[in-house]
């Protein structure tokens, strides 16, 4: 088919094509540039992961009770601002 020199010139693509990406890609400089910033946007930040996980039924009521008091403070808080903001508009 191609002969010889097609041969050694795929031989040198297979070979040298994964150690150009690794050499590209693991570069740390490129690493800081390009992923750390999709990282900080996709994953939550470190003071919000909760690595306590309750492990009784007592504390379990607990965290649920703090959850939901959270929730409601913060639906409060949404309806007095559109409360607020259709105040405005009339």
């Amino acid at each position: 088919m191609g002969g010889p020199n097609l041969e050694v010139f795929k031989f040198a693509v297979y070979v040298f094509f994964p150690v150009v990406m690794l050499v590209h890609y693991g570069n740390p400089d490129w690493y800081a540039k390009n992923v750390l910033p999709y990282k900080e946007r996709i994953f939550p930040p470190e003071h919000r992961i909760n690595t306590n996980i309750p492990s009784d039924s007592t504390t379990l009521k607990e965290e649920l009770a703090k959850i939901r008091a959270r929730n409601l403070e913060r639906k409060a808080q949404r309806e007095a601002e559109a409360a607020a903001a259709a105040s405005q508009q009339k």
